[in-house]
Order: C-alpha cells, then sequence, then structure tokens
C-alpha cells in the first residue's frame, strides 16, 4: 500500500498525468464545439489543440521547480526534456504529418479508378503547430499552480 501511497502523493506525477489529461479533454471539447460530434478516440490520440505531449513535460517541469526548485538537477532534466519534445511536436512530427498527408494524395491519386484501395492511409496528424505547442505548455505550466503541493 505504501507504493500507492507515494505515487498517489507525487506532486510531479499528479501534475504531469492531469495536464495530459487536461489537454486531451480540451481537444474532444473542441472537436465537439467545431464538428458538433464527441469523438472519444482522441482521448488518446496525438497532434491537434493543445499539444498534450507539451503540457505534459511543461506540467512535469514547473512541478519540479515548486517541489525541488530551480537549482535541482531534476528541474535541469525536465527543462532540457521539455525543451527537446516540444521541439520535436512543433518541429520532426509535424514535417512527418505533413508528409504523410502528400503521400496520402499520391496513393489516392495512384489506386483510383479501377483499383480499389484497400489499405488506410498514413496517419496525418501526429504534429503540432506553434500555437498548439504553445497553448499546451501554458496549459501544462498553470497546472502545478492550481494542484496544491502537498
Amino acid at each position: 500500500m505504501t507504493l500507492i501511497n507515494d505515487i498517489l502523493s507525487n506532486h510531479m506525477l499528479i501534475c504531469a498525468v492531469v495536464s495530459y489529461f487536461a489537454a486531451q479533454i480540451i481537444k474532444i471539447i473542441i472537436t465537439l464545439i467545431r464538428e458538433k460530434r464527441i469523438d472519444l478516440h482522441l482521448m488518446f490520440a496525438s497532434g491537434g489543440m493543445p499539444s498534450s505531449h507539451s503540457s505534459t513535460v511543461a506540467a512535469l517541469c514547473i512541478s519540479s521547480a515548486r517541489v525541488l526548485g530551480v537549482s535541482s538537477p531534476f528541474f535541469a532534466i525536465t527543462l532540457v526534456l521539455s525543451a527537446i519534445v516540444m521541439y520535436d511536436a512543433a518541429g520532426v512530427r509535424r514535417a512527418a504529418g505533413e508528409h504523410a498527408k502528400i503521400l496520402n494524395h499520391l496513393l489516392e491519386d495512384l489506386t483510383s479508378g479501377d483499383h480499389e484501395r484497400t489499405e488506410a492511409g498514413l496517419k496525418e496528424l501526429i504534429g503540432h503547430t506553434p500555437l498548439q505547442v504553445v497553448m499546451g505548455a501554458l496549459l501544462g505550466i498553470s497546472v502545478p499552480f492550481i494542484i496544491p503541493l502537498p
């Protein structure tokens, strides 16, 4: 039981998990408002507004600063990790999504006509725009201030 109590009282972990799920719930709400439909698969999907990757690492970073202080090596680790994840989300993963769009379009052109397309296309929504990353980061920064320190 001590292990479970330790996990449930870990402020840094709680902030990261809450921030992730908050971002995913916001994605569902945005889809509901824009498209008038509930898409529960977004709860575990990547891409979209806000970036759950950015919110998770930002919450981890800020909560480590609040719990351990900015001079802590753990804060330094989470700060560098956050920068890498956010850069990757807006850079490499976004570019991969753009490439997937182009490949899907080419595949559709090649298989149109007499051929029937049997395979699903590549996933296109895997990265984020800079605005999605920033909004995710702002969400992640706010969560550790909302959840009280133990």
